[in-house]
């Protein structure tokens, strides 16, 4: 037994706390960086004289960040470590989110952002591997706590911007910038952390990107992430548009937006919990995409005045979210393979979801209604019941054949699931 697993054993319950704390903490920051722009993006537009495209591009940045830093996070984390590249991310957060607000300089302004949103983006593919790692018999409770995290983190830059503005007398600097002490204070479980950091699995397999592109299970994984990604940005960016033009006021719409992101809490807190217990995650899968459909339907096709009923059962069907990032762990062995499939099937997801918002723009202008996005997003859970039926049945990434292919051909290589993550695991 490596002195690391000895000494990680030895004091669980300090460790497992901390790993917690550092967790919950990092899932809090992880949105702040979008979330807290929206409500005040036209002020800092006039403030900082953007153009169109820059504001555009300002919108469109997490998606990339998301996207190409995800990808490269796996190997960073071989080179650097788990936590101290988490650090490191975390800093770069807190970092990004403060300078961004020091100089009026339309420039700097999407500098700083990018570099706190590849702080997140890391932060997104890493947290799943370290749940994998530490936490191997305690996945669903673990990302259950993530989730969760990671929803009140997001509603509440969203929700407290605006009043932290008004408080500082209309200030959208401190309004903003207030968020890079969040993101400091998270980093201090890491920098603990910084002792314990776990040595890799020398059984696990080496996923690389080669492996993973010829992996149905992992096409099925991104692309299941994607289409809940796209139809979470498709709402939060046209929801309140959709439900003015059904004759809804401003207030209403902001009211049922603000109901249908408050429902992403319960629904963290529900779905992975339940899904960690069953093998087979199909029927869940099943079971979101009809209340997506149910949802859908009725804002096309029932009374303008019954639209709360459709937007409440699209948040339900949300839960596709945290079913996503359960899969990430589920599908996969060791905190390795965890690794490589959240960078893969973020980054692609990512980028899929980054085109909805934009294509369901382009409709609406054409179309000068909503019929066309809705039968798009329509089409959008057929394709995610698809791609989540083959990635929510039993089955393992490194039991495929590329994987084993990739290894050098040791076909019969198993890895016992009580076993993974020897070093370091907190049990």
């Amino acid at each position: 037994m490596s002195v690391l697993t000895h000494e990680a054993r030895s004091r669980t319950g300090p460790l497992a706390w901390l790993l917690v704390s550092g967790i919950v903490l990092a899932a809090l920051n992880l949105r702040t960086a979008v979330t807290s722009v929206g409500p005040l993006l036209d002020r800092i537009t006039d403030a900082l004289q953007l153009t169109g495209v820059t504001a555009g591009l300002l919108t469109t940045l997490p998606v990339l960040c998301f996207a190409t830093v995800g990808a490269i996070t796996p190997a960073l984390a071989r080179r650097l470590g788990e936590h101290r590249l988490l650090l490191i991310a975390l800093l770069a957060l807190g970092a990004g989110l403060l300078t961004r607000v020091l100089v009026d300089s339309a420039g700097v302004f999407l500098l700083a952002s990018a570099v706190a949103l590849s702080g997140g983006a890391i932060g997104n593919v890493l947290i799943p591997a370290l749940i994998k790692r530490h936490f191997p018999r305690r996945t669903g409770t673990m990302t259950t706590v993530y989730t969760t995290a990671l929803a009140i983190g997001t509603m509440m830059a969203a929700a407290a911007t605006v009043p932290i503005e008004r408080a500082a007398d209309g200030d959208w600097h401190v309004a903003l910038g207030v968020w890079a002490a969040l993101a400091t204070v998270s980093a201090l479980p890491w920098i603990l952390l910084l002792r314990s950091e776990p040595a890799r699995d020398g059984n696990a397999l080496d996923l690389g990107p080669r492996t993973l592109v010829r992996s149905r299970l992992a096409w099925s994984v991104a692309a299941y992430f994607g289409t809940q990604s796209l139809v979470a940005y498709v709402m939060f960016g046209w929801l309140a548009q959709m439900l003015i033009d059904k004759g809804h006021t401003a207030g209403q719409a902001g009211f049922l937006l603000a109901v249908f992101t408050a429902l992403g809490i319960p629904i963290a807190i529900a779905v992975p919990m339940i899904t960690s217990r069953l093998a087979d995650q199909r029927p869940i899968v099943v079971g979101l995409a009809v209340l997506y459909t149910i949802g859908f339907t009725g804002l096309w096709l029932a009374p303008d005045a019954t639209a709360w009923v459709w937007v409440v059962a699209i948040g339900l069907g949300m839960g596709s979210f945290p079913l996503a990032l359960t899969m990430l762990a589920l599908r996969t062995r060791s905190a390795e393979a965890t690794a490589a499939l959240s960078a893969f099937g973020q980054s692609v997801g990512y980028l899929l979801a980054g085109a909805g918002p934009l294509v369901v723009g382009v409709l609406y202008g054409a179309t000068g209604g909503w019929t066309a996005p809705l039968l798009l997003l329509l089409g959008v859970v057929v394709a995610q019941l698809v791609t989540g039926w083959h990635a929510g049945s039993d089955r393992y990434l490194e039991d495929e054949p590329s994987s084993v292919r990739q290894d050098g051909g040791h076909e019969n290589r198993r890895i016992d699931q009580d076993h993974v993550s020897g070093g370091g695991a907190v049990r």
